[in-house]
């Protein structure tokens, strides 16, 4: 399957039709925090809230979006299928001949948190899940996201850590110790 990532540009236009929140996540979450690009990317990400999926078919309205079902089928998603938890990704493209340009991801979230699919203890008020980069393109707050990338660390999210560590505040280190637990080996470089 061919993968042509949209540029964050065209995710900004596309994206800002909805009314709800969204982010730029992954690796371009990481460089926005730092201010300049430093690796090359396979895709671009957008997280969108699960209770906001709507959104994802609102911004695209034209392309074509595609579930990836557990362990990793992908099939069509029918408009105004609600996806259920479990189906966490949405890969979409302009059309069937074209090459995957999107990836969205689909996170849980209680009231007014965000909560996290991998350990529903990790939690995080939604009004403060993201930040806005200096050309005003949101994503996913950095920590965050570094803890999004701590659960089996390839070389680029090692290299994504070790790229956001200047960047992170006092606050935003201690809650990504809290978040990470006592074992993993990026909380010793906290």
């Amino acid at each position: 399957m061919t993968w042509s990532p949209a540029p964050l540009s065209e995710v900004v236009t596309l994206f800002s039709r909805v009314r709800t929140p969204w982010w730029i996540a992954g690796g371009h979450a990481i460089e926005l925090a730092v201010g300049h690009a430093f690796r090359s990317h396979a895709d671009v990400d957008v997280l969108v809230l699960r209770r906001d999926q709507a959104a994802v078919q609102e911004a695209l309205q034209s392309w074509e979006w595609w579930a990836a079902d557990p362990p990793g089928t992908l099939r069509p998603w029918r408009p105004g299928e609600v996806l259920p938890p479990g189906v966490d990704d949405v890969w979409c493209r302009p059309s069937a001949s074209a090459p995957w340009r999107i990836q969205v991801m689909l996170d849980e979230s209680e009231g007014g948190e965000w909560v996290s699919r991998r350990n529903p203890a990790v939690r995080r008020a939604i009004d403060r899940l993201g930040a806005v980069s200096a050309d005003g393109i949101p994503y996913l707050a950095t920590e965050v996201q570094l803890f999004a990338k701590s659960r089996a660390t390839r070389p680029k999210d090692e290299q994504d850590f070790t790229a956001a560590l200047p960047v992170l505040d006092a606050a935003q280190r201690q809650w990504l110790a809290d978040a990470l637990g006592k074992s993993h080996p990026w909380r010793d470089r906290l």
